[in-house]
């Protein structure tokens, strides 16, 4: 049920690359010095976030992330707000995948895995091939940060990640998912709020992950603009079961808080 990736020629995933820049700093650009929570209505924020884009090729685009962002209800200025964000994402033997093992931003170096061939591409179906393992997916497959951003996003009543940053769209192939956390900080300090406390769960069988899980933490601590006494990082196998247990799939929880600046309570 996979489709090996096509080809991709380095001149374009240079101009994937460019375009992607381009669009996500179109998106950061967005946010109005000095807004807080409740100094503007959500009507206000999305005529001038639409005020603000340009008529370049990211414009449509970037109107329906605004749209998105910015509902027909006010978001109530909540003291503390909580999310959960959950993501999950197949494993392959890399010649397949396309892509290697990113998770919490860290590519996850590894020796060769024993993968279950379910389909019978390798070996005999439902056979152990030993392979190198990466992810298929339409961006890096970056299951932490992708659930991170879906439990931001839901703390703040707006849609998920699949709706803000659709996997159909042809500039997030291949997208560094560190970009989808900025674009998530920048939404969350729009609306007033930093973030309280994060605790991740990371689900997979193979391969280890606990000598990565330090540069993981600091990697989230300098997105979201924190410190390390907020994030949590923990991680656990499936006890061989299902898709996750064979190596096939990996997956991740996410649950934080999200708090009101102090600034902003100072100014209402």
């Amino acid at each position: 049920d996979t489709i090996p990736p096509q080809p991709t020629t380095t001149t374009t995933k240079s101009m994937m690359q460019i375009l992607q820049t381009s669009v996500l700093a179109a998106l950061l650009a967005l946010p109005i010095q000095g807004f807080v929570a409740t100094s503007i209505t959500n009507s206000q924020l999305s005529a001038r976030l639409q005020a603000s884009t340009t008529d370049d090729a990211t414009s449509t685009s970037t109107s329906t992330t605004d749209d998105l962002l910015t509902p027909s209800y006010e978001i109530a200025p909540l003291t503390i707000r909580i999310g959960h964000g959950f993501d999950i994402h197949r494993m392959a033997p890399l010649e397949e995948a396309g892509q290697p093992v990113v998770i919490g931003g860290v590519e996850i170096t590894h020796k060769d895995q024993k993968w279950t061939d379910k389909d019978g591409q390798y070996v005999e179906a439902g056979g152990i091939y030993e392979t190198q393992l990466g992810l298929i997916a339409h961006s890096d497959g970056d299951v932490v940060y992708h659930s991170i951003v879906d439990a931001i996003f839901g703390a703040l009543t707006l849609p998920d990640i699949g709706q803000v940053f659709q996997d159909t769209d042809p500039r997030w192939k291949g997208c560094d998912s560190s970009k989808f956390m900025e674009h998530a900080y920048k939404v969350m300090d729009q609306y007033g709020y930093q973030l309280g406390n994060c605790d991740v769960t990371l689900i997979l069988e193979r391969p280890k992950v606990a000598g990565f899980k330090p540069a993981m933490k600091e990697n989230i601590v300098r997105l979201l603009h924190t410190e390390p006494g907020r994030v949590n990082i923990k991680a656990r196998t499936h006890e061989k079961v299902d898709s996750v247990g064979e190596l096939r799939s990996l997956s991740c929880h996410v649950v934080l808080t999200l708090e009101r600046k102090p600034d902003t309570d100072e100014e209402d």
